[in-house]
């Protein structure tokens, strides 16, 4: 639709929007009959895929009995549920769970958790968050500040609290110009450096996305880089909260990314995937040794928001989570996940706009550049990656654009995270689009097919 159609504020006042109208596992169909394969979930939500029927019946049993429950009033039975669910699919460790309404809201709440903790512990000086650049935590005012993505934070700058950030896990770019095995993961020991010069008895957390997202396109850390990370802030009595709105539930092939890197973090966040996209739903995962403080001392959790605990939501989660166990989605993140490597590695190897692909399960990344030798990026003016969304749109393909990933300003990529329950021959077809959009957006681009 055009902008003078409607009066939606949209994301994008250059672009005519398609009129989404129905959903069915990995495809999307508009208005006009066109066909979408959904190569993104969205943006990496989507996982048990679009119009499962028991998702909305549940949603619609619940809203039938009770819609909304105070939470300073009343605990609700599904509510509860939903939480023992959480608990029981988590790794073990975790006790209790904060029920919200989206991401960035989450991790609002999680270094209030944490603040929190500090204060009832004795460490009142403890405050400060640190994070790390080419992250993104979500866009209310605390999580922009933390969130190290460059382009999203310019225009809010002065309004950001200060947030020390330290340099990104990134292998393809290494801030240090080293290789990996022989770097001594100087990306984890910056987390070290920072806290020292920043004061150790002011830093309270450590927030970091497990693989970046948004903001990267799934920088994917060495399998030592999190031990290292559980060490440092084990020394310093830091808090650290894994960001797992996009990896967890399922996505990387266990209930969370983190889990293959043998370290838990002390507080986990959880959106997207928790609840598909059929309800606004995030969680908290709080550890025990965390919430032992509260309760040693009584203390009630200064904060929450109106839709904290909400029945339909939480029956939205249990419906999703017990989709995901009965169809054994997780269970076949594994081979989907190997295909879709796979063919993305055949791809960058005749392509020559792609310069890396990480990732892991059924999250993916590419990054595109200028130049193999010299990982030049393209001219932001450019605008690559919205280009190759466009192009990739126009075939029946949805992938998510990256922007700014190379130094916070320019870099160009993609996420390609499609649904759980994408097919061996859906996962070809998702491959054969991207391949020919990339043909047709280089030659566009003046270069050789």
């Amino acid at each position: 639709m055009r902008l003078h159609e409607h009066h939606l504020f949209p994301r994008d006042l250059e672009r005519d929007f398609p009129l989404a109208v129905k959903g069915e596992g990995v495809w999307l169909w508009d208005s006009d009959g066109n066909r979408y394969l959904d190569g993104c979930s969205g943006a990496n939500v989507t996982g048990i895929g679009h119009g499962v029927r028991e998702i909305a019946d549940a949603l619609a049993e619940q809203a039938a009995q009770i819609a909304y429950v105070p939470p300073q009033h009343f605990l609700h039975k599904k509510v509860l549920q939903f939480s023992d669910m959480l608990i029981d699919m988590a790794p073990k460790g975790y006790s209790r769970v904060m029920l919200l309404s989206g991401g960035s809201e989450a991790m609002e709440n999680a270094f209030k958790i944490a603040r929190q903790f500090h204060v009832l512990s004795g460490a009142a000086s403890k405050y400060r968050i640190v994070s790390r650049w080419r992250g993104f935590h979500g866009n209310t005012l605390a999580a922009d500040a933390a969130g190290g993505h460059t382009l999203r934070r310019s225009i809010y700058m002065p309004m950001l609290m200060p947030v020390p950030h330290i340099v990104p896990s990134y292998c393809y770019r290494c801030p240090f110009d080293k290789s990996y095995p022989g770097c001594s993961i100087d990306c984890a020991c910056d987390l070290e450096k920072t806290i020292v010069q920043e004061d150790p008895a002011s830093i309270s957390a450590f927030c970091a996305e497990t693989m970046v997202g948004a903001a990267a396109a799934a920088l994917t850390p060495v399998p030592e880089y999190y031990k290292l990370i559980r060490e440092i802030c084990d020394r310093y009595n830091v808090l650290w909260i894994a960001d797992e709105v996009m990896t967890g539930v399922g996505r990387t092939g266990t209930f969370l990314a983190i889990e293959g890197w043998n370290a838990l973090p002390d507080l986990v966040v959880l959106a997207k995937g928790l609840s598909s996209g059929y309800q606004p739903l995030a969680a908290i995962l709080i550890h025990d040794r965390v919430f032992r403080v509260f309760e040693e001392h009584r203390a009630a959790f200064i904060g929450g928001h109106t839709y904290n605990a909400h029945p339909v939501t939480a029956s939205a989660g249990i419906a999703v989570l017990n989709y995901i166990q009965k169809h054994g989605l997780m269970e076949g993140v594994a081979q989907k996940g190997s295909l879709l490597e796979k063919g993305l590695r055949n791809l960058a190897e005749n392509e020559p706009m792609i310069g890396d692909i990480r990732g892991r399960g059924l999250m993916w990344g590419m990054e595109f550049v200028k130049d193999h030798s010299t990982r030049e990026p393209f001219d932001p003016h450019q605008s690559l990656a919205k280009t190759v969304m466009l192009r990739a749109m126009e075939r029946g393909l949805i992938i998510y654009p990256v922007v700014g990933l190379a130094d916070g300003q320019r870099g160009d990529g993609a996420l390609i995270c499609p649904p759980l329950v994408i097919n061996e021959d859906e996962i070809d077809t998702l491959l054969h689009m991207l391949a020919e959009t990339l043909v047709q957006v280089r030659m566009e681009m003046g270069g050789q097919t």
